[in-house]
């Protein structure tokens, strides 16, 4: 008897409280939701190998697998998009992802991500640990934060680097130009994050969240605004955003999280994750890399100094 072969798909955060339905529908578009909800009726999909309903709600790291016998296999189409690489071995490589792109496709956005330009480069030589929808992808950025970020080309490079995160290995530092002036010269923000109870776009601390670690100092001073060197211990969806809006200081233009917006056009939030520091799996080497300020921090720092 041949053995059924899967889709799966790990689910994000951004993906989180849909309906399972929903969200096979929108990774499916070529099937109607009565044709999948079908299938999950009999047992052609399942979560975490268990059949569920159709109006399951979807929760953060949940595993679904599809049947690939009983449904096109979704796609990504490979893309001629010029990537910015930081560095490159054997297993490994990272990249600088810009502003206003999105790290892998989801349900609704399926091109122009990184991972359709990753694709177009590497083909199958990327890791498929993390779903089928990213792969390569060790960890994510915002669609608006741009900078550094690790890409493993075999399934060791990613487990290694992914056990590397999660003992606090990898060191990442990001620029941030936050609202007000920040009373201390540094400090660490803890709380739990997790979805809004009331916006599920948006992310907030709360009491059933995923534990979260952020540190900063301060860089330079303006009147009413800070510049900071954030260093994150955790990954959680929006973190930085999320917590420097919980101690008063939301970040220049992100009206998501409620930064003021500067006479200044940038791509939403003014902050870049410009420093990664990382041991490589293909020969124990220890690199750090690290970006200039780009355009979006400059301007944003040109226009503050020219009003002290």
């Amino acid at each position: 008897m041949t053995k059924k072969q899967f889709d799966t798909y790990i689910i994000e955060d951004s993906d989180a409280n849909q309906r399972l339905d929903s969200f096979l529908a929108n990774l499916y578009a070529e099937h109607s939701r009565s044709a999948i909800q079908k299938l999950i009726k009999n047992g052609q999909v399942l979560l975490e190998g268990r059949q569920v309903k159709p109006s399951y709600l979807l929760k953060t790291d949940d595993v679904v697998s599809i049947s690939t016998e009983e449904i096109c296999d979704y796609f990504i189409q490979p893309e001629d998009i010029s990537l910015d690489i930081r560095y490159e071995d054997e297993d490994m490589l990272v990249v600088n992802k810009p502003a206003g792109m999105l790290t892998h496709p989801t349900s609704t956005e399926k091109t122009g991500t990184l991972v359709n330009a990753l694709l177009y480069k590497y083909g199958e030589n990327l890791s498929n640990c993390n779903g089928t929808n990213r792969p390569g992808i060790v960890h994510r950025l915002d669609r608006n934060t741009p900078g550094l970020l690790m890409i493993a080309k075999t399934n060791a490079a990613y487990e290694f680097l992914k056990t590397k995160m999660q003992n606090k290995e990898v060191v990442k530092k990001y620029y941030a130009v936050v609202c007000g002036n920040v009373e201390l010269d540094s400090d660490t923000i803890v709380t739990d994050i997790g979805r809004h109870p009331k916006k599920p776009e948006k992310m907030a601390v709360v009491q059933c969240g995923k534990h979260s670690i952020t540190h900063y100092k301060v860089i330079e001073r303006f009147p009413a605004c800070t510049f900071l060197d954030i260093n994150i211990e955790t990954g959680r969806t929006h973190q930085i955003r999320v917590h420097m809006a919980h101690i008063g200081h939301p970040i220049v233009n992100d009206t998501m999280y409620g930064g003021k917006k500067l006479p200044v056009k940038t791509k939403e939030q003014v902050l870049q994750a410009y420093s990664l520091k990382f041991v490589s799996p293909f020969d124990m080497s220890e690199h750090t890399i690290e970006l200039e300020p780009d355009d979006d921090i400059i301007k944003t720092l040109n226009y503050l100094r020219s009003k002290k």
